[in-house]
């Protein structure tokens, strides 16, 4: 199962929000999905974004990759800067 860490999108039209989900990559965006990790909300000014780092590592360590947009936010929350220290 190739397992992906992306954006769910929620809430109304014009007024997104997004949950950061741990899925399997054959579902549909907004399908079924194994954990939610987090959530980023670019409507606030600044955006808001919030990720569980422990989770979001443990799936980073078992092999989940990270869209582009996902994989930004982790950088901007410094959760992938821990996942690398502790790769090395």
């Amino acid at each position: 199962m190739a397992v992906k860490i992306r954006l769910r999108r929620m809430g109304s039209k014009r007024n997104a929000h997004y949950r950061l989900v741990v899925a399997d990559s054959r579902k549909p965006r907004d399908g079924r999905f194994v954990e939610e990790i987090g959530y980023y909300n670019p409507t606030t000014e600044p955006a808001t974004v919030k990720v569980d780092e422990e989770k979001a590592i443990k799936w980073l360590k078992n092999g989940a990759q990270p869209s582009n947009t996902v994989r930004s936010l982790l950088k901007k929350t410094g959760v992938l800067a821990k996942f690398r220290e502790q790769q090395q």
